[in-house]
């Protein structure tokens, strides 16, 4: 039983061909934030939340965006010091031991795996509205539950995005710069010319379906705190920042900016954004869209601005991709490294750059965003967020009253406060989730559950060992 919670050294692992190479600074860090957290979010899903809440979706984006900074302020203090790749599962490996750290990384598995799978669909749901027209078949561009046969937009742009991670991560990390300048000024353009049409009779009612989750007739579940459930998906992405630790040449100062500033950032970005969409078109006219911006750009009469949003989104959205497929491979890297998964995976390319699980890892997200619909992806993926934010911000309180002299560069402000609220606010999101998606998690963590005490509990003994 006392080997279930058994922790874990902070310390790199140097043994043969697992050691990646340090590439990045903060500028790499904060784009890489920025390109992870801007994209599906706020260019897909906040049709679903409007669908959800009604105006009050802007409501939505402050309670998610509110909790999301508690979480990001711990993972930054968490980052700085444990410098080492594997973001809340190495934490809690560290921190809480080996049983704890299996289910958050199963869950950041999870997580990662349906993340990338929906900004895939996100992307596709904008490629495809410039495909249909030049005679691209309908049906390769959904899966079967939307009734198509295949999304095949969304598989390739993952395959395109898993060539890139393996040329190398600083080649990676410019171009995902550059592609975040370019959603960023789509973005302010958008704001630019959906707020002239800003109407308050567009706000009316503001909160059509309450505050609370609660079911409506038709049996869809709806409110702020179900919209903000969903939401929550737009505004994580900081936290594969954490996993680029051992890639960041000066991770005591970097890892902290690019978690903090890049947040920050974001939460100004949704804001405008949010706040024009729906004034500047009644909720009811985008709700569900699969490309809301670029349809209320073309309610509002400007067509040719909603083609180049569109066109932006279909460059730019990769952005969200590679950082999260980034932050997915490291966690499966590390897992590996520690015997918890196949120690064959945890190979890195003569560049420094772990090639292998890149590779298995995109199989695994294009099979399901092949097939799958954006909403249940998202829904799901967010419950295994939660648990990482849950066990992150655990993990700070804890150190607090363990450690509380040890080294920190970054020190989260009145951390009680912002850790308590931390995980109450990720546990009421959880249970704002749609009741089958928790059914799931739950089934998926059992399933993992029973892997690690089959198989995986004793492969990291034995790496221990070693």
């Amino acid at each position: 039983m006392s080997t279930l919670f058994r922790r874990k050294p902070v310390a790199i692992d140097h043994r043969g061909g697992t050691v990646l190479a340090r590439t990045l600074s903060w500028p790499h860090l904060v784009a890489l934030g920025v390109g992870a957290i801007v994209g599906t979010g706020i260019l897909t899903l906040i049709g679903v939340g409007a669908e959800r809440a009604g105006p009050a979706v802007i409501l939505s984006f402050v309670i998610a965006g509110a909790i999301c900074a508690c979480a990001a302020l711990a993972y930054a203090e968490m980052a700085t010091m444990i410098p080492a790749s594997g973001s809340a599962y190495t934490y809690s490996y560290v921190v809480l031991g080996e049983v704890i750290a299996w289910v958050i990384g199963w869950s950041l598995i999870l997580e990662y795996s349906l993340v990338v799978s929906t900004v895939a669909v996100g992307w596709s749901g904008y490629a495809s509205a410039l495909l249909t027209p030049l005679g691209f078949p309908a049906a390769l561009t959904q899966g079967p539950e939307l009734g198509g046969v295949v999304n095949l937009p969304a598989v390739f742009i993952i395959a395109v995005v898993a060539g890139l991670l393996s040329l190398g991560t600083k080649e990676s990390a410019t171009l995902n710069a550059v592609l975040v300048g370019i959603k960023l000024v789509a973005l302010a353009v958008f704001v630019a010319v959906a707020m002239p049409h800003f109407d308050a009779a567009n706000l009316e009612p503001f909160m059509p379906y309450g505050f609370a989750k609660s079911v409506s007739a038709d049996g869809g579940e709806r409110g702020v705190m179900a919209a903000a459930a969903i939401i929550f998906f737009a505004f994580y992405g900081f936290d594969a920042i954490s996993t680029a630790a051992e890639e960041t040449k000066n991770p005591g100062r970097d890892l902290s900016i690019g978690i903090v500033g890049s947040m920050l950032a974001c939460v100004v970005i949704y804001m405008g954004v949010a706040v024009a969409a729906v004034g500047a078109l009644h909720f009811t006219r985008f709700a569900d869209s699969p490309e809301p911006l670029a349809l209320i750009l073309r309610g509002i009469g400007r067509p040719g601005f909603a083609t180049f949003l569109a066109a932006s989104a279909v460059i730019a959205l990769p952005t969200v991709l590679l950082g999260f497929l980034f932050g997915q491979s490291r966690i499966f890297f590390v897992m590996a490294r520690d015997g918890l998964l196949p120690q064959a995976l945890a190979k890195v390319s003569r560049r420094g750059t772990p090639v292998r699980i890149t590779m298995l890892t995109a199989v695994l997200v294009a099979v399901i965003a092949g097939v799958m619909p954006i909403d249940a992806i998202a829904a799901l993926a967010n419950a295994g967020t939660l648990a990482a934010f849950v066990a992150v911000c655990v993990c700070m309180l804890v150190m607090r009253r363990r450690a509380p002299e040890a080294e920190r560069r970054f020190r989260t402000p009145a951390a009680p406060l912002v850790g308590a609220i931390g995980v109450l606010g990720c546990a009421y999101l959880f249970f704002s989730l749609p009741q089958r998606t928790q059914l799931y998690f739950l089934l998926w963590n059992l399933f993992g559950l029973a892997v690690y005490l089959l198989w995986g509990r004793r492969r990291a003994a034995i790496a221990a060992a070693v």
